[in-house]
């Protein structure tokens, strides 16, 4: 099982990843925050925020290539949000900023991801008084999402080693087969999870 889907680097030791961890919290909800809020007119403060995103991404030692492949799996979510500012009038320069924002976001949250472990972040969450419930949540979403990703990797190879036609048509058919097939999986899973908790007297 891969334990490094989502947070691959967050184990380095660098200047970065030696931080605490509610620093760098505080740290990215501030550059958030900062980010959504920043008018649109003011693009010296959006260059100055991806600066000091370079600067992190530096000191972290987290290689270019693989912050890049994270923003461009998610820039089609990011493109799909932005393209609805096209609508309005000057409605390009609201699609610029909107995509701007958007990145700087991602990366700011990637580069946590990737400088802190999740279990730290979930520790802070807990020392904030954040609701046990929601904690508990995020903790088991994030235990599961490794789960579900093994068994969407067994069932594409099950369905290989059955499939011997390689026409387009066939390979989409096979690929709704096994969303489906991994959406009742799942459905089926979480449910023996919940009733496997309340035994144990979870609430």
């Amino acid at each position: 099982m891969r334990l490094d889907l989502l947070d691959t680097y967050s184990r380095l030791d660098s200047p970065v990843h030696r931080l605490p961890a509610a620093l760098k919290l505080a740290a990215t909800v501030a550059l958030v925050l900062a980010t959504i809020l920043l008018p649109r007119a003011q693009w010296p403060g959006f260059v100055v925020i991806a600066v000091a995103l370079a600067i992190v991404a530096v000191l972290s030692c987290i290689p270019v290539a693989f912050l890049a492949t994270r923003l461009l799996l998610l820039e089609p979510f990011v493109i799909g949000v932005a393209v609805l500012a096209l609508f309005q009038p000057r409605g390009w320069i609201v699609f610029l900023v909107l995509l701007a924002k958007t990145n700087l976001c991602l990366l700011t949250m990637i580069l946590l991801s990737n400088t802190t472990p999740f279990s730290e972040v979930l520790r802070v969450l807990k020392r904030l008084r954040v609701p046990a419930i929601l904690v508990t949540t995020l903790a088991l979403m994030y235990r599961y999402l490794f789960v579900l990703v093994e068994e969407t990797a067994r069932m594409r190879r099950a369905r290989a080693s059955r499939t011997f036609a390689r026409r387009r048509g066939a390979a989409w058919q096979s690929l709704a087969t096994i969303v489906s097939q991994l959406f009742i999986r799942s459905t089926e899973r979480a449910e023996r999870i919940y009733a496997a908790m309340c035994a144990r007297g979870w609430r």
